[in-house]
């Protein structure tokens, strides 16, 4: 898979659009039929997204995204993607939906079909969507497909549905949309090793500030190490009031049957089930 960062002209696309945070099942439809199509039509396939939300750019420049980038394009890759074309919100934004077709669309990609989901929109004040694209295939010859909701627990799955199972703490909602684990990756630091005290060795790590926060709790989890061995753990995500005064949130995770040292590696968290809300325990004497 090629990451496009600088326009250029790649003509005869199976194109999808949309952001894709998540890759969630909505999200991969999309995508795989547009890799389909590709295969089926002899031509490649691609993936038109942007560098940075929208909504962080017009509305919230504290947006939380489900996943980094590169774990974004990661499983992206997975589903044999040809190109991510990654465009540049800021310099578009103040583009119709016309423009946009013509301007981007067509004139660097010219598509043999486009992909889409129901609601995805675009062009200024979101003018562009599934009817205007359907309304145009004939006039710029491309393909459209329109391709359906998917449905999940009563659901239509969404990124927002996700975001909010995640805050939550909800992994069966979230889990199952994404069709997998949420996770997240960090550096284990240093902390004050009191779990070592208790017979209870933890490793410490900083939550990404840009990914969308659990509430805090207690997680069963998967603990992915470098070499891409996995353990079971318990985590716990919070300030950690028993034993820190501490403001900002820290990922504390018990790895069971796992003996090593992991100082100042990346990990990765899965998050599996919640156990229950994090609370402060006394431990003075009585």
């Amino acid at each position: 898979m090629e990451v496009v960062t600088e326009l250029y002209k790649i003509p005869n696309l199976s194109l999808a659009l949309g952001f894709f945070d998540g890759v969630h099942l909505g999200h991969q439809a999309v995508i795989s039929a547009a890799v389909d199509y590709a295969c089926k039509n002899n031509c490649k396939s691609a993936l038109a997204t942007f560098k940075s939300h929208p909504s962080e750019i017009l509305y919230n420049k504290g947006f939380k995204y489900i996943y980094s980038k590169e774990k974004k394009y990661e499983l992206i890759s997975e589903l044999k993607i040809d190109y991510v074309i990654e465009l540049d919100f800021e310099k578009i934004r103040s583009m119709s939906a016309k423009e946009y077709l013509e301007n981007i669309l067509i004139n660097y990609f010219s598509p043999k079909a486009i992909f889409s989901g129901f609601n995805h929109t675009f062009g200024l004040n979101k003018s562009g969507d599934a009817n205007f694209l359907e309304q145009n295939k004939y006039k710029y010859g491309y393909e459209y497909f329109s391709v359906p909701q998917k449905m999940l627990l009563g659901e239509i799955v969404s990124s927002t549905i996700v975001r909010k199972s995640i805050e939550d703490g909800d992994f069966n909602i979230a889990n199952n949309m994404l069709n997998r684990n949420f996770s997240i990756s960090g550096k284990v630091i240093e902390g004050k090793k009191l779990g070592r005290t208790i017979g209870f060795p933890t490793i410490n790590i900083v939550y990404p500030e840009n990914i969308v926060p659990p509430a805090f709790g207690v997680y069963c989890v998967n603990v992915i190490l470098p070499e891409g061995d996995k353990y079971k753990g318990i985590a716990n995500f919070g300030l950690r009031p028993t034993v820190s005064n501490k403001k900002e949130p820290l990922l504390e995770v018990y790895i069971l049957d796992f003996d090593g040292d992991l100082y100042y590696k990346m990990v990765e968290i899965e998050f599996v089930n919640f156990i229950r809300y994090e609370k402060k325990f006394d431990f003075r004497s009585r």
